[in-house]
């Protein structure tokens, strides 16, 4: 479950958070932390771990997260701070992670979280649970960029069309041939997924708005939450200057195609169709 990062998810930490939940649960009113419980193994009784490495605040950022998924009847959560490399291999996080049905990876800096787990043990565990059990990962805004073999750490949104504006790396590796950008609407990033996509136009562009995400199962993508997913395809370009300029030059794309998915809409990642949930042709 990959999410776009949350304005109206209220500060859970807050005295006055109970007194205004009306103003507070805009995030659980679009069912985003409502269906990661459903989705989970044993439900509200899940064990859940909260993984702060992203961020720089993890001791603010956590137990955010931990009363949000206990406001919703959550029993079996807590947080689990990594921030340096060595903690990756340390027995007892280890059996804290072989031991959780779900994993919720918050927000921060994608390149923190994958340069301080990518290729530890613990990822490697990650990795191992993902593909064989029946396991939820989720995560927002840098947790949700980090999902992807490939994944975007830096490039403006303003000049993002500009040859060699928008930096790549490698992600976390769970989801094949998809690239996730984040706080995508609200930011306007579509131009940084135009040149992601246009360097290999195998993999889908993913823009995932604010207060929204994808519930990925196997090769089958829903949208959920109350805002957009841009879908950005690239396996019909036909024509492109991407080798052609100098850096800092634009890209001129011919034939890029983009979908728009709002709650409900699903999209087959195998045969690269979307469908509509509310069609009006229907």
């Amino acid at each position: 479950m990959i999410i776009g990062g949350a304005v109206d998810k209220g500060s859970f930490t807050e005295a006055s958070f109970d007194a205004n939940v009306a103003n507070n649960l805009n995030f659980f009113e679009t069912g985003i932390l409502k269906r990661l419980l459903t989705e989970s193994k044993h439900k509200e009784k899940s064990r859940i771990e909260v993984i702060t490495t992203a961020s720089k605040i993890p001791r603010e950022v956590g137990p955010e997260y931990v009363k949000a998924l206990q406001y919703l009847n959550a029993t079996n959560v807590d947080v689990l701070h990594i921030e340096k490399r060595e903690q990756a291999t340390d027995p007892e996080i280890l059996k804290r992670l072989r031991d959780a049905d779900v994993v919720m990876f918050t927000g921060g800096d994608q390149l923190r979280l994958t340069s301080i787990l990518g290729g530890t043990e613990f990822h490697d565990i990650l990795l191992d649970k993902y593909k064989n059990e029946d396991f939820v990962y989720a995560g927002t805004s840098a947790g949700a960029a980090a999902a992807s073999n490939n994944m975007i750490y830096q490039g403006s949104s303003s000049e993002a069309l500009l040859k060699g504006e928008v930096k790549i790396t490698s992600g976390l590796g769970l989801i094949d041939d998809v690239i996730i950008d984040t706080h995508f609407v609200q930011r306007g990033r579509i131009g940084r997924l135009f040149q992601a996509v246009v360097g290999n136009p195998k993999v889908l562009g993913v823009g995932l708005g604010e207060d929204t995400g994808l519930l990925i199962i196997d090769d089958k993508m829903e949208a959920i939450g109350s805002g957009l997913v841009i879908l950005v395809d690239g396996h019909q370009i036909k024509d492109t200057n991407l080798t052609q300029v100098e850096l800092g030059q634009p890209i001129s794309i011919n034939n890029l195609i983009v979908h728009v998915m709002s709650k409900y809409d699903t999209y087959d990642l195998k045969t690269n169709k979307m469908h509509i949930q509310s069609s009006q042709y229907v």
